[in-house]
């Protein structure tokens, strides 16, 4: 029987800024069918973990593995056409009158923009494959300032399978949506996290609520320190979220959602 090699493995992996230590030390391993959600205060890693993930920031110190290969020992820019991403940060790259269809086939080649390299219509076909997948077909032929924030977040999400990735990672997909908003993109989230198609995916967010039925484990991040990792209904108590909060909550899940409150 072959076993497969984790998705993403750190070890002893931590990140400095002017000596402060901002996350770490870190040992994490992400299988290949883990749906991982990091919650944490602002501040607490969660942002810098996705950095690493992405291979966009090197770690201090520790050994990064992602997809098999090892950060140091690899070429990067090939790695990462195989890894989803969704951040506000990238949202902001994209050109305001770019296409949602070219947004999410460019993700083929970790790009920005169509023109920097050549698309085939079987590529075209994948990209609207891709939109269809969360009900977004309807915002191919959109332009990007033209949709709601919502809009762009699923177009994001859409993106981040193209290219038969290996790793997805979602940092605060909800963030500044309203209602309707975060209740499509959650819905849509959880039935990409319910198909067993669907790689490895690590979403971060600051809120309970926003995490999607389906998702298997959690890590919880304080002022950079892990302080509970594993599966989900281990890790997500109503001690552990308020001392990572810093703040006396109560947690139910209730029909698949974490719903958590402070007792004041």
């Amino acid at each position: 029987m072959t076993v497969s090699s984790p998705a993403a493995e750190l070890l002893g992996v931590s990140v400095k800024y002017e000596e402060k230590v901002i996350l770490g030390p870190l040992d994490l391993e992400i299988s290949s069918s883990d749906r991982w959600v990091v919650l944490g205060p602002n501040g607490s890693g969660k942002t810098s973990l996705i950095k690493i993930l992405s291979l966009y920031r090197y770690p201090t110190t520790g050994t990064v593995k992602v997809l098999g290969e090892t950060w140091g020992a690899t070429d990067i820019r090939r790695l990462r056409q195989r890894i989803g991403l969704a951040s506000s940060s990238l949202r902001d790259q994209f050109r305001a009158d770019i296409l949602g269809l070219d947004i999410v086939m460019t993700a083929r080649h970790a790009a920005l923009e169509t023109w920097w390299h050549e698309y085939s219509e079987a590529d075209r076909q994948a990209a609207i494959d891709c939109l269809a997948r969360i009900g977004a077909e309807a915002l191919a032929a959109r332009k990007f300032h033209t949709m709601s924030s919502g809009e762009q977040q699923r177009v994001q999400l859409a993106r981040t399978l193209m290219g038969e990735p290996g790793l997805l990672l979602l940092d605060e997909p909800t963030a500044g949506l309203d209602l309707v908003g975060r209740e499509k993109l959650v819905s849509s989230l959880a039935s990409v996290a319910s198909d067993p198609q669907t790689p490895a995916t690590l979403l971060v967010t600051h809120h309970t609520d926003e995490i999607p039925p389906g998702f298997t484990h959690g890590l919880l991040l304080r002022e950079g320190q892990p302080l509970a990792s594993g599966p989900i209904n281990e890790v997500l108590t109503a001690d552990s979220l308020s001392e990572c909060f810093g703040l006396r909550l109560q947690l139910e899940n209730r029909d698949g959602r974490w719903l958590s409150w402070t007792t004041g």
